[in-house]
């Protein structure tokens, strides 16, 4: 009743493991698709390694994470020794892998993505992380920038390529636009909104990095609006991202215009079978509308 299709890859769900969060290791990866994941999204992964910021990296809020974590990883050729193994297990419950990377230029995100290609079904370009200096956001605010290492990438491999879009810009359709120019495969929208927590009785930011990418259900209608733009101004496949945590937030971002969502700060308020709780409540829905799941994608223009 959930599978899904996306550019010609079949997904048992809609419902994916966002980067960031349980995609550290290959056991985490594998971990989320035991849990009922249609596909799981590594952490960002950059060409060498990074120990990221110094803590504190993590605020909890309410509803909402603040992190300001900066990029942590072991650099790809170590990270693939990981995936290599965990590729097979995940395969085999029919879950797909999303692979996140990220570099300072094009040559940087040729490289990782060519040393990546082989263990994933999708590339994702994080050039959208609001607190890495000198990556993420820095390229993903300049379309020309944007235009370059998507271009790159999609000359190095063979694999689908999807950005991800920050919603830290004044013209989010400008930056897309520029995407497409460079014939990239989707967009998954939206990364963190930029935000600070301050310490009253310390009277200073709590994060060692001062300010931070919010998450969580404070961003939900930022993205399901920038989805909602993106699906009426060009056909590409969108995958939602931003404060879902219900199957009813999954739903809203799917009638904007979603083929699918990833699910990153929920993962931590819900528990990690909130893939399984999220498909169950769209089922639930679909079958007291009478619809069936590609019905609903984009439903909110007609």
């Amino acid at each position: 009743m959930l599978g899904t299709e996306i550019l010609g890859i079949k997904f048992k769900n809609p419902v994916f493991l966002a980067s960031g969060i349980m995609g550290e290791t290959g056991s985490s990866l594998v971990r989320m698709a035991k849990e009922g994941a249609g596909a799981v999204t590594t952490k960002s992964i950059g060409l060498k390694p990074n120990p990221g910021h110094k803590n504190p990296t993590i605020v909890v809020l309410e509803d909402s994470l603040l992190n300001a974590m900066g990029l942590p990883n072991p650099g790809v050729d170590e990270y693939i020794e990981e995936l290599r193994e965990a590729k097979k297990r995940i395969e085999k419950m029919g879950v797909r892998i999303i692979g996140s990377i990220y570099g300072k230029d094009e040559d940087e995100f040729r490289e990782v993505a060519k040393k990546i290609e082989d263990y994933v079904d999708i590339i994702e370009l994080n050039i959208s992380c609001p607190h890495a200096k000198g990556y993420g956001a820095t390229i993903g605010q300049d379309p020309e920038l944007s235009y370059k290492v998507c271009k790159a990438v999609k000359e190095e491999v063979k694999v689908p390529v999807f950005a991800k879009l920050t919603p830290n810009v004044s013209n989010i359709l400008e930056i897309a636009e520029a995407l497409v120019d460079a014939k990239v495969d989707g967009f998954v929208a939206i990364n963190t909104v930029r935000g600070m927590k301050i310490d009253i009785k310390a009277k200073r930011p709590i994060l060692s990095n001062k300010f931070g990418g919010l998450s969580g259900k404070a961003i939900k209608p930022i993205g399901v609006k920038i989805v909602y733009d993106l699906y009426e101004n060009f056909d590409k496949p969108i995958i939602g991202v931003g404060g879902i945590f219900t199957g009813e937030d999954a739903i809203e971002y799917m009638m904007a215009g979603a083929s699918a969502v990833q699910v990153g700060s929920a993962v931590y308020f819900r528990g990690y079978d909130v893939f399984k709780k999220i498909c169950d409540e769209i089922k639930e829905f679909l079958i007291e509308e009478n619809l069936k799941l590609k019905e609903i994608v984009g439903i909110a223009h007609e």
